[in-house]
């Protein structure tokens, strides 16, 4: 079972700590077993939050046993980091441990050296800020969340929550990722690379996109352009590719790109149907253009997705 440490430091975001704490606590594999064995670390055992304190079980200590470590945002991002925290993420990173922050956490990160050189997002508010104090550091303002491979950073709370279904597709697939999104009654998929600022249209509204992005759900397997969509939601291609971008912080083609590898993915884990059918479904024009995309996208082949997600397995 994968080892969740939550690293809970004087000044913690309550909210922050909860997302990472639950989504993690939620998650279930295929069969209904746990997914993570999570823990609560801390430098000490009485931890000061705002507005209360709480107890916290587990020392520095348990880091060494962690394969993922999670660093909640603080009210305080400036404070001097401890020492010990320092150098405990530093010999975990050493030996492997992937590293991932939520909105302030990534100071933490950042005041232990394990930035330079990399990208890194945070909440918009601190991101010049970030890039000030740490300017060896490449700041992504507008994005949701990095992933550098082993170590992950996200902007503001909801940003959280998406970086965490993210290591948990990563981890196990898209279906545990679907499954544990339904729990949190949390968006099934925000793709990193979205901005932090997206203006959600009243369902009601009659600029809305929402039934049109309903119906490419149930249609990703026919072939699409912006002028054919934009045709279909009764607007210019201009009005509609600007409406599409505010309303879900991504253009049509990259959202059509992640709803079909999202599909290919269930597809592969929960089916057995071929690669070239599984092609077909999902949308994509050819098997080989979808095993060029899913590989780029996903870093598997489908063929290693399947071997190593399918529920079958």
């Amino acid at each position: 079972m994968h080892r969740i440490a939550v690293l809970a430091l004087d000044d913690v975001v309550p909210l922050d700590f909860g997302i990472a704490y639950q989504v993690f606590a939620l998650a279930r594999q295929i069969d209904g077993s746990k997914a993570y064995d999570v823990a609560v670390c801390g430098p000490k055992r009485t931890i000061r939050t705002a507005s209360f304190d709480m107890q916290v079980r587990h020392g520095l200590d348990r880091l060494v046993q962690a394969d993922t470590i999670v660093i909640p945002g603080s009210e305080d991002p400036f404070r001097e980091v401890p020492r010990a925290v320092s150098l405990a993420l530093q010999s975990a990173y050493d030996r492997g441990t992937r590293l991932a922050s939520i909105c302030t956490g990534v100071f933490t990160l950042a005041a232990s050296g394990l930035l330079d050189g990399r990208r890194a997002a945070t909440h918009w508010r601190v991101a010049e800020d970030l890039a000030r104090l740490y300017p060896q550091i490449k700041v992504e303002p507008n994005v949701l969340f990095v992933d550098e491979g082993s170590i992950v950073t996200s902007a503001g709370a909801s940003a959280g929550l998406d970086m965490c279904l993210h290591l948990v597709r990563r981890d196990y697939g898209q279906s545990v990722a679907a499954n544990t999104a339904r729990l949190t009654v949390a968006p099934m998929r925000r793709d990193g690379g979205q901005a932090q600022f997206i203006r959600q249209e009243l369902p009601s509204s009659p600029t809305s996109l929402t039934s049109l992005i309903e119906w490419l759900r149930d249609h990703l397997n026919t072939a699409h352009t912006v002028d054919s969509l934009a045709i279909h939601a009764n607007m210019s291609p201009r009005t509609f590719a600007r409406r599409f971008q505010e309303q879900t912080g991504t253009t049509p083609l990259q959202w059509l790109l992640n709803a079909r590898i999202d599909r290919a993915r269930e597809l592969l884990e929960e089916s057995e149907v071929s690669i070239d059918q599984t092609a077909f479904l999902s949308g994509f024009g050819s098997a080989v253009t979808f095993r060029s995309r899913f590989r780029r996208v996903v870093g598997l082949t489908p063929t290693e997705y399947r071997r190593r997600f399918s529920a079958a397995n």
